[in-house]
């Protein structure tokens, strides 16, 4: 698949190294289970701190809000799997002690700088694809979209934890969920902007290496084994529909487009307006693939990130699989050609 990479997202990658440059651990008060009490009320803070954990850990718990989910409970359960503990979906003494055993902060505080503000952003983004076709870059509408996407959050949860985003400013202080990754030392020999997009997405450059995926259909997860066949990872997924149902049995990956243009051909989709022409879309995290295309060995199918991840698991794809931008993306490191992804129902 053909990839562009316009000016824009030179800056918005820049940014995201600003804000890195400016983090500093929060030190909130704890309750008796050792979760961040200083959360606003609708966060539970045992909820939010698992989730993080969970996240850093690679069992992705979908949007950290500090809300009991179905992918919290999903993740909790991997989790568990992963490290021989009961599969009870429940943040058990046990659990809570295993998630602690890697000691970084639950919540951490920034600094937001003028560079920040002054940052190129696409606030007016078409609802049609075709529409979308003028734009040169797919980027983020606003500061907060990008904040959440870096931290893994919905706005309203920024908004929650940070009032002030409404009017941001410089020099004001943010409270985010700690998922500063220690490593950012990432391959040279990947793109530039991809290795930009990477440190944009807190995705560490230290990742297991995937001998083989599994998509499950009814618990809608992708979930990533070694070569001892080991759970090592496991992330929430959209896996097709009804109309476009998820083709089962076994596949393989074949190639990874980074920061990927998007080929729309009405003739592919069954819900696509009698109207459309084909189109190409430029590259950005609000592509319609996200900042990620993992290409399989079954023609038009792929794994791939999303402009809207509050959706996944809750809206229906035409039969790819799709994840978060910030789980695509951390797959990705993860993978590598000739991987076999097996889908299940």
């Amino acid at each position: 698949m053909k990839r562009s990479v316009p000016w824009q997202f030179r800056i918005l990658a820049s940014v995201g190294l600003i804000f890195a440059a400016s983090v500093q651990a929060a030190a909130p008060a704890r309750d008796q289970t050792g979760a961040a009490a200083s959360l606003p009320a609708g966060i539970d803070p045992a909820i939010f701190q698992a989730q993080v954990q969970l996240d850093r850990a690679g069992f992705a718990p979908g949007i950290i809000d500090g809300k009991h989910g179905r992918f919290f409970v999903a993740a909790l359960k991997a989790f568990q799997e992963a490290r021989g503990l009961e599969q009870s979906g429940v943040l058990d003494a046990a659990s809570r002690k295993a998630l602690a055993s890697e000691r970084a902060p639950t919540l951490i505080r920034m600094v937001l700088r003028a560079e920040a503000l002054e940052a190129s952003f696409t606030p007016d983004i078409p609802s049609r694809i075709v529409d979308q076709a003028s734009l040169p870059f797919l980027g983020y509408r606003d500061l907060l979209e990008k904040l959440s996407e870096r931290f893994h959050t919905s706005s309203d949860t920024l908004l929650q934890l940070n009032p002030g985003l409404k009017t941001p400013r410089a020099g004001m202080e943010l409270l985010l969920p700690g998922l500063i990754p220690s490593d950012r030392a990432y391959d040279p020999g990947l793109p530039g902007q991809w290795r930009d997009m990477l440190s944009d997405l807190n995705i560490s450059a230290s990742q297991p290496r995937a001998a083989r995926i599994i998509v499950s259909k009814s618990q809608s997860v992708l979930r990533v084994h070694d070569a001892q066949g080991r759970l090592i990872a496991q992330f929430p997924a959209t896996t097709g529909s009804d109309h476009d149902p998820l083709p089962l049995g076994k596949w393989t990956i074949r190639t990874t487009a980074f920061m990927p243009t998007y080929h729309y051909n009405p003739d592919l989709f069954w819900d696509a307006d009698s109207s459309d022409q084909k189109a190409q879309l430029s590259a950005g995290p609000n592509n319609p693939v996200g900042v990620v295309w993992i290409d399989l060995d079954k023609p038009h199918y792929g794994i791939h990130g999303t402009p809207e991840p509050s959706l996944i698991g809750r809206s229906q794809s035409h039969g790819c699989i799709r994840l978060s931008n910030w789980d695509a993306a951390r797959l990705a490191q993860m993978l590598q050609a000739d991987t076999p992804a097996e889908f299940v129902a």
